[in-house]
């Protein structure tokens, strides 16, 4: 692993709905171990992303961009939620690629995400061009799904597997149903994101 000196940008892909504390430790947890990635940009999906529950662009964006504002290494990206219709992470990463052409660019996915890569558009442009951060989920065996799979056992090094297993299964949907419930949702979300959905009356019935 330590061949991969090249200083990097790590794109954050997701739905953000909402943000969770473990979505900026999982990013935070990044920067603390590889000296080599100066920043973190997180890209919010397009609300055409056909995803249920899935709430308006604007508000997950300023709730991302409240927590992102008070770290140096975070940053929001509107790249996806100004496009005119969703973009494949192919694309998203190749725009990147071009707007930051002294920078390896790579991409953050859990390991469940990892199982379905080799169906993805163009999925092997993706894993032969950029590099890739994969978070353990439950109790995959993030290196047998690698060597089980024909595509990804080709582009092996472009797969960067933790160093102290990042692990993370806290779940958006579990975080809106006890809103929903009118349960605390204080320590799952930063303070900032709480009290935007509360001042929103987000995720309500």
């Amino acid at each position: 692993m330590e061949d991969r000196l090249k200083k990097q940008i790590v794109i954050f892909g997701g739905c953000f709905n909402p943000p969770l504390n473990s979505h900026f430790w999982l990013a935070q947890q990044l920067i603390n171990e590889y000296n080599q990635i100066e920043r973190i940009i997180f890209v919010p999906v397009n609300s055409k992303y056909q995803k249920a529950e899935l709430i308006g662009n604007e508000d997950r964006y300023n709730m991302l961009k409240l927590v992102c504002d008070k770290n140096k290494y975070f940053e929001v990206s509107r790249i996806e939620l100004d496009s005119q219709r969703p973009l494949y992470t192919i694309e998203t990463l190749e725009n990147f690629q071009m707007q930051f052409p002294d920078y390896e660019i790579a991409f953050t996915t859990g390991s469940d995400n990892l199982k379905e890569l080799n169906t993805w558009n163009r999925a092997e442009d993706l894993v032969k061009n950029f590099k890739f951060f994969i978070i353990k989920r439950d109790k995959d065996n993030i290196e047998e799904i690698i060597s089980q799979d024909k595509l990804l056992s080709k582009y092996k090094k472009s797969f960067i597997l933790d160093r102290n297993h990042i692990i993370s299964n806290l779940s958006s949907t579990y975080v809106r149903n006890n809103i929903r419930k009118g349960k605390s949702i204080n320590y799952l979300a930063p303070e900032e994101v709480v009290k935007y959905i509360e001042e929103h009356k987000l995720y309500k019935e």
